[in-house]
């Protein structure tokens, strides 16, 4: 008897009549090579992305993203922040245990993003955060395994 996994691939099945854990971390096929490498260009797109025009600016204080935060009024401290998280984000989303976590959490920040965006800027590129969101939330369902893994580890050593 044998099961068929979401890669098409045929496991032997257990006793119970469940697949042996071929299936992989999450509960669902590791990802095809094509779907790894399509991945592997989207996050290094978006790694580079957070990294240089979206932090840079905001790390070396440029006066673009400091008047963006002084419309919303708060001080350089959020601008900072902001950079730092973003530079972090785009720096784990490299890290091969770190990718699906660094997708969420940025995926978390697009979302204050669009808050912001929405409540005190005057909303013309709500879209923005959005599609970067949308595209987060295509590595961090891709990366979804390894998300699983590191919680696994985490969880192992609390």
């Amino acid at each position: 008897m044998t099961d068929i996994t979401a890669t098409g691939t045929t496991t032997p099945a257990t006793a119970t009549g469940t697949a042996t854990p071929a299936a992989g971390a999450a509960g669902g096929a590791a990802p095809s090579r094509r779907a790894d490498i399509g991945a592997w260009a989207l996050q290094i797109v978006l790694a580079l992305f957070f990294a240089i025009p979206s932090a840079g600016p905001k790390l070396v204080g440029h006066s673009s993203a400091a008047a963006s935060f002084d419309a919303i009024g708060a001080g350089d401290w959020l601008m900072y922040l902001v950079g730092v998280l973003e530079l972090a984000g785009a720096v784990a989303l490299v890290v091969p245990a770190l990718s699906g976590v660094a997708a969420l959490a940025l995926t978390g920040l697009m979302a204050g993003a669009l808050v912001t965006q929405l409540a005190f800027l005057d909303g013309r590129f709500w879209f923005t955060p959005v599609i970067f969101a949308v595209l987060l939330g295509v590595v961090a369902r891709t990366r979804r395994d390894r998300t699983a893994a590191l919680l696994r580890r985490v969880r192992g050593r609390v």
